[in-house]
């Protein structure tokens, strides 16, 4: 996977890009379903973001083993769009 990797990318970084890239298409679904978050797609979403970053070595084996999920999974920030 990616260890010894000189720069990586900032969990702030990610969260930002996450809700940039793949929190549309996640809104989107819970749309058509009943406008609810659904939680585990989030969640399932945000494992699936971490893999393929440290998979393209953008974040260390430790990042991804580490880090928590952002707000919006849990809800938090379903209704504060920009």
């Amino acid at each position: 996977m990616a260890s010894d990797l000189y720069t990586v990318m900032l969990w702030e970084q990610a969260v930002a890009e996450f809700n940039d890239c793949v929190m549309p298409y996640v809104r989107e679904q819970e749309a058509k379903y009943n406008n609810h978050p659904d939680l585990p797609m989030r969640r399932e979403e945000w494992n699936n973001f971490t893999d393929m970053l440290c998979k393209d070595n953008r974040i260390s084996d430790w990042q991804y083993e580490n880090w928590s999920q952002p707000d919006v999974c849990d809800g938090d920030c379903y209704h504060r769009r920009s």
